[in-house]
C-alpha cells in the first residue's frame, strides 16, 4: 500500500448519489432512528464509479496497481462498512478505489489500515521476488497493524507477489519506462525510486 490523497467530491455526486441515498434511508429508519440489520443498501454509488475511477486515477488504494475500468473488476469500497455505519453508505469520502478482489477480501472488516492515513514507508517490498512487509523500523504497534492488514486482504499471498515481481521485471528489461512503470504499479515504481533503482 501507498498513501492515497482523498479527491474532492464530483459536482454532481449530491445528485446522482447521496440525495437518493439519503431518501433510501429516511424510509428504512425506524421509528426509534435504527436501521434494519439485514439491510439491502441499492448501489447508487456505482453511478459515480467512472469519476471514482478517474480522480485516483485507476489506483486501487489496496494493492496499488492500475485496474482497467473496461474489464469491470473496479469496485467501490465502502471503508467504514456499511453494515457498521449505514449513514456513511451514501458519502464520497467513505468510499476507495478497489479492484474487486481486494474489495471482497476487505468485506465488513474494521482492522485494515486506511489509504488515506497510511504514510510513506509503511510497507515495503523486494522488488524482485515482490514480497511485501512491514517496515521493521516502525513501533511495534504500527508494524502490527501494517502485517495484519497484508494478511487480512493477502497483499503478499503468490498472485499479487508475482504481479509485483512482473512489473519490476518489465521494467529492467525495457518493456515499459519508468513513467509507465509510476502508473501502472505505483508501489513498486515508489519502492525501486527509494532503494535507488530507477
Amino acid at each position: 500500500m501507498i498513501p492515497v490523497s482523498p479527491q474532492p467530491e464530483p459536482e454532481d455526486f449530491d445528485r446522482k448519489v447521496r440525495q437518493k441515498g439519503l431518501r433510501f434511508l429516511k424510509e428504512r429508519t425506524d421509528p426509534s432512528g435504527a436501521f434494519s440489520k439485514d439491510m439491502t443498501f441499492p448501489p447508487y454509488w456505482l453511478d459515480c464509479l467512472d469519476e471514482l475511477h478517474t480522480l485516483y486515477g485507476g489506483i486501487c488504494a489496496y494493492l496499488a496497481v492500475f485496474v482497467e475500468r473496461v474489464t469491470g473488476a473496479v469496485s467501490c469500497d465502502h471503508f467504514v462498512p456499511k453494515s457498521k455505519a449505514p449513514t456513511l453508505a451514501y458519502e464520497w469520502k467513505n468510499y476507495r478505489l478497489a479492484c474487486a478482489r481486494m474489495n471482497t477480501r476487505k468485506g465488513a472488516r474494521t482492522d485494515i489500515l486506511d489509504p488515506f492515513r497510511v504514510q510513506p514507508g509503511w510497507f515495503c517490498l523486494e522488488l524482485v521476488s515482490g514480497r511485501i512487509y512491514p517496515n521493521p523500523n516502525l513501533p511495534p504497534s504500527r508494524r502490527k497493524k501494517v502485517q495484519t492488514t497484508i494478511e487480512r486482504l493477502g497483499l503478499d499471498d503468490t498472485a499479487n507477489r508475482n504481479l509485483r515481481a512482473d512489473h519490476y521485471e518489465g521494467y529492467l528489461k525495457g518493456y515499459y519506462t519508468s513513467e509507465h512503470l509510476k502508473r501502472q504499479s505505483p508501489f513498486v515504481y515508489e519502492e525501486a525510486r527509494r532503494q535507488g533503482l530507477l
